[in-house]
């Protein structure tokens, strides 16, 4: 049967295509360039196969990850095509190649994919993408909120005003600003319109949790939502980034796949009986990183069910209770170990976070499980 492979080089506006046939030798070819919408790249995709006398079953379309996301391979996915979705960092290169342009890439993508180079990048469900789209959103606003009430400190501390009570952005704090005189009216104008905008931001990222908590009921990962709040330093919005972000964790065989997924493991350069070892990779994904290393934290306090953490774990099976407390134990030595070496906090954190992977791929794979024993 003969088969044919496609790279497609995306981008915002035009999209160019390169085709490898599988029985030669020969240079992938330029095919052209067409525009990035979807209706407009199919027909493209279809007049190329049929120039080349093959049927959308003996094709194979690779094209990488970017900003343009993964609609086109579900559309193409939808139609019967074959679609895969690499990842950009571990795409082969040459250290001599120091020209690179749309064409080039195009015929590099359908040449590594015809020679079985690539490696294929997970394609998330819409679900997990809609709600991961919210997780995230829901970041962004609370990152602008913060950037209003440093600017609104910024302000006073200019003008010769700094609050002496106990913390910031509590009651008396918002009262204190609201009855605060300042010497001109402008001033005090510049004033009303910091406290508008750090009110508008509180009600932003509220109003973002109500619409994750509306869309997490009828979500399929809700049970794994659930039973990840029963491990210490997960709460509602952790849980349900984790979850959105990583997908079905199931899909990795051991932990150390999620691990490098997420970029936890560190970089090695060894030769010979030389073995060194740099900083972690960062490669994967940026935000379940940085979620995990910020719930590592918690960590180094001595083992504990708190009030809240009982609350969280009611009605959860006993097994994830028994997993909790056994990723207390572990988790607190680990860090208590770390600590006592003098490492330093930042890469204590981190240590832990690639600890605590493996509990959570072990809490996937016994949610997955949950269901049958339920049947039986």
């Amino acid at each position: 049967m003969k088969k044919l492979y496609m790279g497609l080089d995306v981008h915002k506006e035009k999209t160019v295509i390169a085709v490898a046939e599988a029985d030669t030798q020969k240079d992938p070819e330029h095919y052209g360039k067409c525009s990035s919408d979807i209706s407009r790249l199919v027909s493209s995709i279809r007049k190329a196969l049929k120039k080349y006398g093959v049927s959308k079953q003996e094709a194979s379309i690779c094209y990488e990850a970017g900003p343009c996301g993964f609609a086109i391979a579900r559309h193409l996915l939808r139609m019967g095509y074959d679609v895969i979705v690499v990842a950009p960092s571990l795409i082969p290169t040459k250290k001599g190649d120091r020209v690179k342009t749309d064409k080039r890439d195009a015929r590099k993508l359908a040449r590594a994919h015809r020679s079985g180079d690539l490696t294929a990048v997970h394609i998330p469900d819409p679900a997990d993408e809609v709600i991961r789209d919210l997780c995230r959103a829901r970041t962004d606003a609370v990152d602008d909120s913060v950037r209003n009430r440093q600017r609104l400190l910024s302000f006073l501390l200019r003008n010769g005003h700094r609050y002496s009570g106990r913390s910031h952005w509590t009651e008396a704090h918002m009262r204190y600003l609201r009855e605060l005189v300042l010497d001109d009216p402008v001033q005090k104008l510049i004033l009303e319109e910091y406290l508008q905008a750090v009110d508008a931001g509180i009600n932003r990222v509220a109003g973002i949790e109500d619409h994750m908590r509306t869309r997490m009921v009828d979500w399929e990962r809700l049970p794994f939502v659930q039973a990840l709040q029963g491990l210490k330093g997960f709460q509602f919005v952790s849980s349900m980034v984790i979850a959105s972000e990583l997908g079905d964790i199931t899909r990795f065989a051991h932990p150390r796949q999620l691990m490098a997924y997420l970029g936890l493991v560190p970089s090695e350069d060894s030769s010979g009986n030389h073995r060194r070892q740099g900083p972690i990779t960062k490669c994967g994904n940026s935000h379940a990183r940085w979620m995990l290393v910020e719930v590592s934290d918690s960590y180094r306090y001595a083992p504990k069910v708190s009030k809240q953490l009982s609350v969280r774990q009611e009605n959860l099976p006993r097994s994830v209770k028994e997993l909790s407390w056994r990723a207390q134990k572990r988790l607190n030595k680990r860090y208590n170990r770390l600590a006592m070496r003098r490492i330093h906090p930042n890469k204590i954190k981190v240590a832990i976070a690639r600890e605590l992977c493996s509990f959570i791929w072990e809490l996937a794979h016994l949610m997955a499980k949950e269901p049958e024993r339920k049947a039986a």
